[in-house]
């Protein structure tokens, strides 16, 4: 049944405005069909939001839905597990108001195939733009979860050009939209540094001239400089974590129009609940990096790069419930305004991952998913930690309480 939101203060997810008394009116497939001011003699049942503050659903463009970020059970974990986990995940992602999330890489390729239950109607809830299995090196970051067999079941092992084109095209046949390379070291394997190169230049030119002749885009997990350097060269789409960035490469990224991802939180939570929980190797090294991510995410927040929200939710301590509105406003520690950083969690992400034509803002012919909140996320950042926030998922409250009635999410 068509119907109509009225009673609202408008923050549509592009302007850097609050549009007061508005309305919106919602078709039954879930898009907006009319956005306006008043209260329209449309004919329509009408639902007031009681003067309460709507922005878009927020995006999450960096999760690890397999992951319990407590018990970090990826190393062994079973497909029916890492379903199993994925699928409580997502139902604490959409209970914090976060309505889409690219999956960063994920074992036994259970987001692309949760995508596909979600694109036969089957699974609602939050919507996964999936990656499938990430790409990695022998020994390499993502080359650390086993089978039964001894083999990975977690990263392709893609040691040359043809294993990377092989393992591109093995995603793109299963269903992926994002190709996840996985350029460097990082803080949570344990045989390598943050800055060690971990694929070629050309392996992961491969991967971007692969991926993007099939409409799939490219993220680079890239935090030594020479790796970031390589994933640029090679024309990946956006650079995840980015610690030893530099001034030139924030330069090339702002002309060449390549998102960097900084997942604060990723940092931030290892080194306020990890210590004595997690292997010795693992929150020394992320004590190492936490002051440079910061002062090089600022400078290219500083130059214009287009900052968006990712949170590497499952990493240790790293909350799937509370990350996304907690990563929203560490950014405005990079010297951005509220209003920098919601594009950041809505048409910047929407824009990366390929999907602002129906994602990300709040305009007519996009999917209503949004968030009412209480007081202006534009002027106060962390009402979008609000707990009680109403949810709306294409038009239908998910989570949230509305008339004395309370809705819970449901997946099914």
């Amino acid at each position: 049944m068509t119907k109509t939101f009225t009673n609202l203060n408008l923050f549509n997810g592009i302007d850097d405005k609050i549009i007061e008394n508005s309305y919106l009116t919602v078709d039954d497939s879930g898009r907006i069909i009319a956005i306006g001011t008043g209260i329209p003699d449309d004919g329509n049942s009408k639902i007031d939001l009681n003067n309460k503050y709507v922005m878009p659903g927020m995006i999450n463009v960096h999760t690890h839905i397999m992951m319990d970020p407590i018990i970090n059970k990826f190393n062994y974990a079973s497909e029916a597990e890492v379903t199993f986990e994925a699928l409580n995940n997502l139902q604490k992602l959409l209970q914090a108001g976060v309505t889409y999330v690219r999956d960063c890489g994920c074992a036994f390729d259970v987001d692309i195939k949760l995508r596909k239950l979600q694109e036969e109607g089957q699974l609602k809830g939050t919507e996964i733009l999936p990656s499938g299995r990430p790409m990695t090196m022998t020994g390499g970051h993502a080359d650390f979860v086993e089978g039964l067999d001894g083999e990975t079941t977690w990263g392709h092992i893609t040691d040359s050009d043809d294993a990377m084109r092989h393992a591109v095209r093995q995603n793109f046949k299963r269903g992926a939209k994002n190709i996840k390379v996985m350029v460097t070291g990082g803080v949570m394997s344990p045989t390598d540094q943050v800055d060690d190169v971990e694929l070629t230049e050309s392996e992961i030119r491969t991967a971007v001239e692969e991926s993007h002749s099939k409409h799939m885009t490219v993220a680079a997990h890239a935090q030594g400089n020479r790796g970031i350097q390589f994933a640029l060269d090679a024309g990946v789409d956006s650079i995840e974590h980015g610690i030893y960035l530099d001034e030139n490469q924030a330069d090339f990224m702002k002309n060449h129009d390549v998102y960097l991802v900084p997942t604060l939180s990723a940092c931030v939570n290892i080194e306020k609940f990890a210590k004595n929980k997690v292997p010795d190797y693992m929150y020394l090294k992320n004590q190492a990096v936490k002051t440079d991510l910061f002062k090089n995410a600022t400078m290219a927040a500083s130059k214009g790069v287009k900052i968006v929200v990712g949170t590497d939710a499952g990493t240790p301590f790293n909350s799937f419930a509370t990350g996304t509105a907690d990563e929203v406003v560490l950014l405005t520690e990079l010297g951005l305004t509220p209003y920098q950083v919601l594009l950041g969690t809505n048409i910047y992400a929407a824009e990366l991952l390929n999907i602002d034509d129906q994602y990300g803002s709040i305009d007519v012919n996009k999917f209503a998913d949004f968030l009412v909140l209480d007081d202006n996320p534009l002027t106060d950042i962390n009402s979008v930690k609000q707990i009680d926030k109403q949810v709306y998922k294409k038009g239908e409250l998910v989570v949230g309480q509305t008339d004395n009635v309370v809705e819970t999410a449901s997946l099914v």
